[in-house]
């Protein structure tokens, strides 16, 4: 069985465990998902499954050509590296497929935080609060007389969040397949209502 999903982050809450203890639970809802085309490695070169899910009522053209065969109108696609397990496109994958303390890695867009300074974006140290200095939140010196520029992937100030972030080795906490839930131990990165793949590790 392929262990993998498309999902829309519902919110955080909290269970109680058997010894009393209450741990944080990242409620994702995943309805079921349409396998929406099967790569093997004969005609692709590398074996994976693409997932649909949700729906809307128009596609882009490209979009429509593919699933064209399917009668659906997914709103979402994502392709997994997993082994098809004699998959084919129309089957559904459902939270069902996941158990209780599964080990899965979750990915999805983070938060954007806006503009940002060096500090907070890269945990940059401040300047000395000494008189005489101004230099209490900025980024300091960006180059020196050779090479007479600044070279690309320098830290500096800029937009930060809002970039593909994935989690690893979270734990499945709960399964609940008439409301298609699943819990996700501790936190998982994104907005509400923002997508999120959950795949087995």
């Amino acid at each position: 069985m392929v262990k993998a999903l498309i999902g829309t982050k519902i919110g955080m809450a909290s269970i109680m465990l058997e010894d009393g203890a209450t741990k944080a639970v990242t409620l994702i809802q995943a309805t079921p998902n349409t396998v929406t085309q099967v790569k093997t490695t004969d005609s692709d070169g590398y074996q994976a499954v693409q997932l649909g899910q949700g729906e809307v009522k128009s596609l882009a053209k490209p979009r429509a050509g593919q699933v064209k065969d399917l009668k659906i109108k997914p709103k979402r696609l994502a392709e997994f590296r997993v082994d098809s397990d004699n998959l084919k496109p129309g089957d559904l994958i459902e939270v069902a497929a996941f158990n209780e303390g599964d080990a899965v890695k979750v990915t999805a867009i983070s938060k954007g935080k806006g503009f940002a300074g060096t500090i907070k974006r890269h945990n940059f140290h401040r300047g000395p609060k000494t008189h005489g200095s101004r230099n209490y939140r900025r980024p300091g010196s960006i180059g020196s007389m050779y090479p007479q520029k600044i070279f690309k992937g320098k830290k500096m100030a800029g937009r930060m969040g809002h970039s593909q972030t994935t989690v690893r080795n979270l734990k499945v906490a709960l399964i609940d397949p008439q409301q298609h839930l699943i819990g996700i131990f501790g936190a998982v990165p994104g907005p509400r209502r923002g997508t999120v793949r959950i795949e087995a590790v």
